[in-house]
């Protein structure tokens, strides 16, 4: 990027023109407020509007059995150190904690069998297909047809970006099946065929050239690259999202909720937002904004409606939204045989093995958690839905759909668990938006972010641009936010 050149303009006129500089944040979820602070802090007035009668979007908290629980994001990724940066500014005394337990296990394999995913791993992609660890998932069988990519030419740069394939033309079916798909399915909805290699394992390409089989690129990977540490809050990510809100009040931001934004409209010198009013106790609030700037933070399918109004073009409303439904299911369950995590903090479930994809033992990933619901006494996360199939809770009632999780969990655990166990359930259902790994995420959104960044005054942010997870989501609000307020506060001098 080149160096951005500042008129040689008085500090004084550039603070008048930031709070003179109105911007609207369409969209409370965490991008939204993130967005909304980034604007806010430099002095510029916000307004922020959010459609339901709450802040933070897929972060969110529930009471279940007396316990105050997650629900949605629960973590992030420690990775480019954009969420830590983000808590040690608006939450300082915020009490960052890593999992106590982070071991994963692989369930739904055959005759009911579950193990241990492996250590030398990545995604799911074994160095050494030879170790026991491994052997215990593929069989004799997937571990000499896994051997036999030692034997095999290396295969070209950038000849293969689908992870599912290339995995099974190395190192076959049950390396891919058993190994790989789990984890991608139950992370991130994708099928191990709609993983873009280089952005899941960076550098793993290269490393196939260079070693010239693909164990052996697992292993070089690993050697050069450091662990993506998981972290969270101590009491739980919600505190975030409160904290932000706590912040734009100090900065006098507007925060409405239950305000829809109906259109965006270009104007002269600026941009009119029409909002309808849900909130009954709000109906005296304008049904128009008039501002100089507007970032659009809502869910794909929504933000595709207001941008073609904005930028004139109809048809990029046509563009069906990615992503795929999932259910999660919550469960406090009594249950002192789990006290010792038999299988660790999290279980992934073989695709189409089990109802479900996967299930978060959540007392035994996080202590504060443990800590509130006091021994015997254990939280679950199991989730349901993947890429070819609707979730198994779909259409069912509430306790119907905590009966069959808890069933699920029964058979991801290992441990018989029965409805007798539970004393307490939560139903969240979700648009899975791609993860930034996902085959042709990255070229949807920079298609999208070209025509954005045509309309001046106009931005974009969200997981369906930046990628799923709180750290994408997080970094890329900051930098759209900072690339809007450098263009409307300083105009052409804002080179990029």
């Amino acid at each position: 990027m080149d160096a951005v050149t500042v008129p040689a303009e008085p500090f004084q006129e550039l603070v008048d023109h930031a709070r003179h500089t109105r911007v609207v944040v369409i969209g409370g979820g965490i991008a939204g407020l993130v967005a909304a602070w980034e604007c806010a802090k430099v002095g510029m007035a916000v307004t922020l509007v959010e459609a339901s009668d709450r802040l933070g979007g897929t972060i969110g908290s529930a009471r279940i059995a007396g316990l105050d629980l997650e629900t949605g994001v629960t973590c992030w990724s420690a990775r480019g150190g954009a969420v830590r940066g983000l808590v040690a500014e608006v939450l300082p005394d915020a009490a960052i904690v890593r999992p106590h337990d982070d071991r994963e296990w692989i369930a739904g394999l055959p005759k009911g069998a579950a193990a241990p995913l492996p250590a030398e791993q990545v995604v799911g992609i074994p160095a050494n297909p030879w170790d026991e660890s491994v052997r215990r998932i593929i069989g004799w069988g997937g571990t000499w047809r896994a051997y036999v990519d030692r034997l095999r030419p290396p295969l070209t740069i950038g000849a293969q970006r689908s992870l599912g394939r290339l995995v099974r033309g190395r190192m076959g079916d049950k390396v891919r099946d058993r190994l790989v798909a789990p984890l991608t399915v139950d992370r991130f909805g994708l099928d191990p065929d709609d993983v873009d290699v280089e952005i899941a394992a960076p550098g793993l390409s290269n490393a196939l050239t260079r070693t010239g089989w693909l164990g052996g690129a697992v292993a070089d990977v690993r050697v050069d690259a450091s662990a993506a540490a998981i972290e969270g809050l101590d009491g739980g990510m919600p505190q975030l999202v409160a904290a932000l809100a706590a912040r734009l009040a100090e900065r006098d931001a507007i925060i409405r909720t239950g305000a829809l934004a109906t259109s965006v409209a270009r104007t002269q010198g600026g941009w009119t937002v029409g909002l309808a009013t849900i909130a009954p106790d709000d109906a005296a609030a304008p049904d128009e904004l008039h501002v100089d700037a507007v970032i659009i933070a809502t869910e794909e399918g929504g933000a595709r409606e207001l941008l073609a109004g904005a930028l004139g073009k109809p048809d990029f409303a046509e563009v069906a939204p990615a992503g795929i439904a999932r259910e999660v299911v919550t469960l406090v369950i009594d249950a002192p045989e789990l006290d010792a995590a038999p299988r660790g903090a999290h279980v992934h479930a073989v695709p189409g093995a089990l109802a479900a994809t996967g299930l978060v033992h959540e007392t035994a990933r996080w202590e504060w958690i443990a800590r509130d619901a006091g021994p015997g006494r254990h939280v679950l996360r199991v989730a349901f839905g993947a890429p070819d199939a609707a979730p198994a809770t779909e259409g069912l009632s509430d306790a119907d759909a905590a009966v069959t999780a808890v069933g699920a969990a029964s058979d991801l655990l290992g441990v018989e668990l029965d409805e007798a166990t539970i004393v307490g359930a939560r139903r969240d259902s979700y648009t899975l938006a791609p993860p930034a790994s996902a085959l042709g995420q990255r070229e949807r959104a920079a298609a999208a972010r070209t025509e954005i960044a045509r309309a001046p005054g106009l931005a974009a942010v969200g997981a369906w641009l930046a990628g799923s997870g709180l750290a994408h989501v997080v970094a890329d609000a900051q930098e759209e936010a900072d690339r809007l307020r450098r263009k409307v506060l300083w105009g052409a001098a804002a080179a990029e």
